[in-house]
């Protein structure tokens, strides 16, 4: 599981405020989120694709509280995918979307988030590309899974995203593992309670291969999202067991999370995208990948100690 108080820090503006005003912290922020602008995020996919490799893109944000901010981030997806199908990535991009940021949690959310889903997924369709909605925190899973089976019957190519550190997912994925499917598969990035989330690594691993197993010996295309080379061994092992090739299945990493492997498997043959987050709300993005890798959170802590 992530580091838990490292991940309280997520929902600390004074931590935030501090962490702004050292130099290690916009270094850190640069290597996991390439800018705050849409045109900046466009740009570093640009240079992604012509290395070969493929991109989701991720605006940055989640539990909006307003409508009209709801109505703030499908235009920006909507500019983000008019940017792509205009610089022609869209063949080798997609985007990625978190439901809450459309308004989830508002009342009706439900209602709000599909009609602004849906609406992205209709220019995405005609920019030529696909939306995979993101997946939150376990109070929004049931929620998301639901949107998720309504835009498939108008948008069969919407993917989603399933959390290997819930009790729920292996279930999830033999649900999720038909034809037309696309699933990613991550580990899970939350502080989740015991209940409903598994509590150790050794555990969490587990669960990973075991709904990777249900995924490759389905009819879908399963996104495996991993850093992890043990994980990555297994998929591939998988995948040829399953008779798939390169173009039935994908593997995808974080930026600036191990780039080389990006490209060694690449130049494998195999298809890796890239998920590129742009945008102003990074902090809980960057505290979350820093509690999933402790060298990182280390650098980080050790920059925090010699600032003060």
């Amino acid at each position: 599981m992530p580091n838990r108080a490292l991940l309280a820090l997520a929902r600390s503006d004074r931590a935030r405020d501090l962490a702004l005003q050292l130099p290690a912290t916009r270094a850190m922020v640069r290597r996991f989120v390439p800018g705050e602008t849409r045109t900046a995020a466009v740009e570093v996919a640009a240079g992604l694709v012509a290395e070969g490799l493929r991109v989701t893109l991720d605006r940055l944000g989640e539990d909006t509280t307003e409508r009209r901010h709801a109505h703030r981030v499908e235009a920006e997806y909507a500019a983000l995918l008019g940017e792509l199908a205009r610089r022609g990535l869209a063949r080798h991009t997609e985007v990625s979307v978190k439901l809450t940021a459309l308004g989830l949690r508002l009342p009706g959310g439900e209602e709000i988030a599909t009609m602004h889903a849906r609406s992205i997924c209709e220019t995405a369709r005609t920019a030529g590309t696909t939306v995979t909605l993101d997946m939150e925190d376990h109070t929004v899973t049931a929620a998301t899974l639901r949107v998720l089976r309504a835009l498939r019957a108008e948008f069969p190519e919407t993917g989603g995203v399933l959390q290997a550190y819930l009790r729920r997912t292996p279930a999830d994925c033999r649900t999720l593992s038909g034809p037309g499917s696309r699933i990613r598969l991550c580990k899970g990035a939350y502080d989740e309670p015991a209940d409903v989330a598994f509590a150790s690594r050794h555990e969490v691993d587990l669960s990973y291969v075991a709904c990777l197993r249900t995924l490759l010996a389905g009819e879908g295309y399963p996104m495996v999202a991993t850093h992890d080379p043990r994980i990555i061994a297994i998929a591939r092992h998988l995948a040829e067991r399953h008779g798939r090739v390169p173009g039935d299945h994908e593997f995808q990493m974080l930026y600036g999370v191990r780039p080389d492997e990006q490209r060694r498997l690449a130049a494998e043959g195999e298809t890796v995208r890239v998920y590129l987050p742009y945008g102003e709300e990074w902090w809980g993005y960057l505290t979350r990948r820093l509690a999933e890798r402790p060298a990182n959170l280390s650098f980080f802590v050790r920059s925090l100690l010699s600032s003060s």
